[in-house]
């Protein structure tokens, strides 16, 4: 796909999440060259600009001779190559790389044609550094891993290839590619920016995005398994209430649900007057996450598609250029994102474990208990219960916000930071476990409405239903369980249940 720096959108983003290879917009070239030019004309001036031919941070004041300038570049790579801590996903790695590319590809870095070339290069084959996971405080910049990512190019570390680690140097010569020599300013341009927290920030919300409509499919499979009304979902209640999000979850619910024969079989006679607020407010609680994360979006898509190094390189309208030093790679804007997205990853897991423990309680389901035909006997759905409680608590021990916290770095320099890393970073973990806990759901709301027949759900739940009894069987007597569990989630975690009920457009965060 066509990278266009400055211009991209949060699809762009999700086409590269999702495999496509970016290639540079080749109108963006001339003012990388424009910008390259403008360092070295700054230089030949013979005055001190920060970052260009001085030292960095709290040695910002010490003054870098000319000869030594591309030491002054690769000095401040390896020694910012600290991190701890696995590796990155390649995949997020690959995300941060993209991120990066945009960024520099603006002109406002400083950097020459030809070392973002070989980061361009890089992606094209698919050589991805190896990027310890630890190490940032999300201000100035991501500058450990982002070190990391640029040590490769430079030969140093490990570049991941085909699945495989091994010596960068070793990978780039195999792959026709010659490591960088960088030039002024290029070391800090490069490890400057916000790329690490903003590629694991959108990851975890694409994750959050494909779980927010599965939510809501398995939501509404699990109130036709409880015999649950669908008044609540009623648009004349939620137009009085004007949130966008909650009139488009409540339609989407609407949509789902029609015509299914086990709603009318209750539409007469209930003698029930309300279902659980677990049922009965889906619509404000998935309401309110989406607008939630479609807010975090805007945010993220306007970071990705900005540039957040420092200092920046400015030329004026007669061609002189200004290198100005601000903040823009403090990520604070990413960190709050990223706690909106945490927090909406835990109410999509804590209302879908409200709804498995409604089931499998015969008070409150009118279903057999644990769902299994022989309690007693059987435990059914017991233990599955307690593994999607302990998911959601993890998930709430998680979301506690990384954004207000700061731990002044580089001598009280750099003192107040904005921890935008490890808040982005948690949230790929914390969308595995909504992913789970939504799995499980999924079984117990097909098992629950299996116990309907022969009424059945609407055709586009029973669609659904059929999609996960191709892989797992009604649960007739208790069996291993964690293999149905894993093959529900894996439903979940593809997006299959979305694409099934087509075309019952599912609310997306564009």
């Amino acid at each position: 796909m066509i990278l266009r720096p400055g211009l991209t959108t949060l699809a762009d983003w999700r086409a590269i999440w999702q495999g496509a290879v970016p290639a540079l917009d080749s109108a963006c070239r001339a003012k990388v060259a424009a910008g390259a030019e403008a360092v070295a004309s700054i230089l030949s001036e013979g005055v001190p600009v920060y970052g260009i031919n001085t030292g960095f941070g709290r040695l910002a004041s010490l003054r870098i001779g000319e000869e030594e300038l591309a030491t002054l570049q690769r000095n401040i790579v390896l020694s910012h190559s600290a991190g701890v801590g696995p590796a990155m996903p390649p995949r997020v790695a690959r995300l941060m790389m993209t991120l990066k590319l945009a960024s520099l590809a603006q002109g406002h870095s400083g950097v020459r044609p030809e070392t973002l070339a070989l980061l361009e290069a890089m992606l094209e084959r698919d050589l991805i550094p190896e990027v310890p996971v630890q190490g940032s405080v999300g201000a100035s910049g991501d500058l450990a891993p982002l070190a990391h990512m640029t040590a490769a190019m430079l030969g140093e570390g490990r570049i991941v290839c085909g699945g495989v680690a091994a010596p960068a140097r070793e990978v780039l010569a195999a792959h026709g590619l010659a490591p960088a020599t960088l030039g002024p300013k290029e070391g800090l341009a490069l490890l400057n920016g916000t790329q690490f927290s903003t590629a694991y920030a959108l990851a975890g919300l694409f994750e959050a995005e494909v779980l927010l409509r599965a939510g809501l499919v398995v939501g509404a499979l699990s109130t036709d398994a409880a015999r649950g009304s669908d008044t609540p979902f009623d648009p004349r209640i939620h137009a009085v209430r004007r949130h966008r999000g909650q009139s488009e979850a409540a339609s989407a619910l609407r949509l789902l649900m029609a015509g299914s024969a086990i709603r009318a079989s209750h539409l007469v006679g209930d003698e029930r007057v309300q279902d659980p607020y677990c049922l009965r407010c889906q619509p404000q609680v998935m309401g309110a996450v989406l607008d939630v994360l479609r807010s975090a979006a805007r945010t993220l898509e306007a970071e990705a598609a900005g540039v957040t190094d420092n200092p920046l390189i400015f030329i004026d309208a007669d061609g002189r250029g200004e290198a100005l030093s601000g903040g823009n790679f403090h990520a604070e804007p990413v960190a709050f994102a990223a706690d909106t997205i945490a927090l909406a990853l835990c109410e999509i897991g804590s209302i879908s474990e409200r709804r498995i423990a409604m089931l499998i309680d015969p008070t409150l389901s009118g279903l057999p208990a644990f769902l299994t035909p022989r309690p007693g006997l059987n435990s059914g759905f017991m233990l599955a219960q307690v593994t999607a409680a302990a998911l959601v608590a993890e998930n709430k021990q998680r979301a506690a916000p990384a954004s207000v916290d700061s731990i002044p770095t580089s001598a009280n320099q750099e003192d107040h930071v904005s921890m935008a890393a490890h808040g982005a970073r948690r949230l790929v973990e914390m969308a595995a476990n909504t992913e789970a806990v939504l799995g499980i759901e999924f079984l117990a709301a097909a098992q629950g409405c299996d116990f309907h027949a022969p009424l059945i759900s609407s055709p586009p739940l029973e669609v659904v239903r059929a999609l996960l009894r191709k892989e797992v069987a009604p649960l007739a007597e208790d069996r291993l369980f964690a293999p149905d569990i894993a093959a529900a989630t894996a439903l979940i975690r593809s997006g299959a249940l979305a694409a099934t009920v087509a075309p019952i457009a599912l609310p997306s965060l564009d």
